[in-house]
């Protein structure tokens, strides 16, 4: 006996898109629906997760060189006047 998605759902104490997304994901990922499968999906995850430090990281260095930057240029214009 097949029950309805929504049968399942309640069963479940989940919501009807919830298993309608799974099964959707269910097809693409058996390669009898286009897009993109569970593996890559969690890779670029990752990815993503791994380009957004990687940026927050060279905010930083360039915020350093220009604090350096502005260190130099006051030490050097205090040699100048002296």
């Amino acid at each position: 006996m097949v029950c309805p998605g929504s049968d399942v759902a309640q069963l479940l104490g989940i919501s009807d898109w919830t298993i309608y997304v799974w099964r959707r994901q269910h097809l693409i990922d058996t390669g009898q629906l286009p897009g993109t499968n569970s593996s890559d999906q969690s890779e670029l995850a990752a990815a993503r997760r791994r380009n957004a430090e990687l940026e927050a990281e060279l905010a930083i260095h360039r915020r350093a060189a220009d604090l350096l930057g502005e260190a130099a240029s006051r030490k050097g214009s205090s040699k100048a006047s002296a």
